[in-house]
């Protein structure tokens, strides 16, 4: 097996009995990335800086990472995949930026993105669509799709994304890789250039569940440049794989199994079910009965939220500028709407639209303050079924990866994408996907399970016990 394919576990385990060095993974993946990304287009950019390329002596992880392209590094551009953006270099780094800097990363580049994370396909991108590395003719999934599509491809060992309705989980699932979305608060998301500030939660995707424990030891912790960071102390997440699920209660919720679930994905999810309880196990059916409303309240709060944190970019501070080549209005007016209109795409131009309508005089109290609403109720079936269950488990997407294009003319088709994904986001609480299975035509098929707030290790504990007992992670692309 290539240095390439390896988990970052192994090689941290090869690096320090001597077998291999991190300039030989560093290089092994750099190869495949010039190699295999003209396909894929995991990236929008690579990292030609030798300070964030060149592995340091002693370093604790000196594992090359693929970041997503809305989190901010010092000097390197960072355009969220819009053109609003083009040119814009940070001048200081997220917060698990120098988390990943302070443990010796590896910064492979940044990874493909929906514009602004407004997506479930990564084809809303400036730069164009990142492809499934299963099949070349599928999405990844979105937002956080070049990341997902970069760790299954090999170009990086794992990589962080952001989700704010399902976009580290979603393209997790279509890749066939593993993405944890952590409770909201355990993760700084200063740094990460906002969508929607209430949602948004930066997180590892990995090639297993060990090296999404690992990844989320680094990035984790209080900050107070984060004023939405809980100080509350981080465990050891590696410490929950014990491979014993013994004594736990996991609820199925009677709502996720319902029409428009692809066969093929509900009978993964069954046989999921049937290995743990034979693992120890217990199950019992539950119900959240507002989820059914979680779409309609996710896209009410989440474009309420976007409209208002991009109207920042208006071509005056940084990024794209347009001037305008007549006066209409005014010159300051008129450069903003040019800037405006040249700089957003489609999708974040309808987001803007729906969320500025939301909040607008007359409009507030029937749409964003019911949504407001509604969202308690969400979080309140969650912490219900937390008495009495440890873990809530079930499918990740109603369906393996859909092809380009096939949705593209429906947005409400692709809002549905995220229909098993959104109410984490809305409770605040932690969940991640695993590989659970193949379709008959070859596409992946992922595992979600849900925790109470600060519960990833529980979490962890369960998904680590699945995998332990299947070989679903095991299996590689081959391009």
């Amino acid at each position: 097996m290539d240095l390439n394919e390896l988990t970052a576990h192994e090689i941290l385990d090869l690096v320090k009995s001597g077998k291999t060095t991190p300039s030989d993974v560093n290089q092994a993946v750099l190869k495949n990335v010039k190699d295999k990304d003209k396909n894929v287009k995991a990236y929008v950019r690579t990292c030609d800086d030798a300070e964030l390329t060149t592995p340091k002596t002693g370093a604790a992880f000196p594992i090359p990472i693929a970041i997503k392209d809305n989190i901010c590094m010092t000097g390197q551009e960072t355009t969220c995949c819009s053109k609003i953006l083009f040119g814009f270099k940070p001048t200081y780094d997220a917060t698990v930026i120098k988390k990943l800097k302070a443990s010796g990363a590896l910064f492979v580049g940044k990874a493909n993105m929906d514009e602004f994370a407004f997506g479930s396909s990564t084809e809303n991108s400036c730069f164009g669509p990142s492809r499934n590395p299963w099949n070349l003719e599928c999405v990844p999934g979105g937002s956080s799709g070049g990341s997902a599509a970069a760790v299954a491809a090999h170009e990086a060992i794992w990589a962080l994304g952001s989700d704010t309705g399902g976009s580290i989980r979603q393209p997790a699932s279509f890749c066939g890789v593993v993405g944890v979305k952590p409770t909201y608060g355990r993760v700084s998301r200063y740094g990460l250039i906002a969508f929607a500030s209430s949602l948004d939660q930066i997180g590892p995707i990995t090639k297993d569940v060990r090296d999404s424990a690992i990844l989320l030891n680094i990035i984790s912790g209080y900050d107070e440049m984060d004023s939405t960071s809980i100080n509350t102390p981080v465990p050891d997440y590696t410490k929950a794989l014990t491979g014993d699920v013994k004594g736990l209660t996991i609820g199925i919720p009677k709502e996720f199994f319902i029409d428009g679930l692809d066969p093929e994905v509900k009978k993964s999810i069954e046989d999921a079910i049937e290995v743990l309880k034979k693992k120890g196990a217990t199950f019992k059916e539950v119900s959240l009965p507002h989820s059914e409303y979680s779409v309609a309240t996710y896209y009410i709060l989440a474009t309420a939220e976007a409209s208002s944190n991009l109207a920042r970019f208006d071509g005056v501070r940084f990024g794209l500028r347009k001037q305008p080549s007549t006066l209409r209005k005014s010159p300051i007016v008129d450069m903003f709407e040019e800037t405006r209109d040249a700089g957003f795409g489609a999708e974040a131009k309808r987001r803007i639209m729906l969320g500025t309508y939301s909040l607008s005089s007359g409009y507030y109290d029937a749409y964003y303050l019911r949504a407001q609403k509604g969202r308690t109720l969400i979080k309140n079936d969650f912490d219900k079924v937390f008495t009495e269950c440890d873990a809530i488990l079930g499918p990740t997407a109603p369906t393996t990866a859909f092809k380009i294009g096939e949705k593209s003319d429906d947005p409400l088709s692709m809002y549905l994408s995220d229909i098993y994904t959104i109410a984490v986001n809305l409770a605040g609480i932690p969940a991640m996907s695993l590989p659970c299975g193949f379709s008959k035509a070859g596409l992946p098929i992922g595992l979600q399970i849900f925790a109470k707030n600060f519960g990833e290790e529980t979490m962890l504990r369960i998904a680590h016990a699945y995998e332990q007992a299947t070989e679903w992670h095991k299996k590689k692309v081959k391009l």
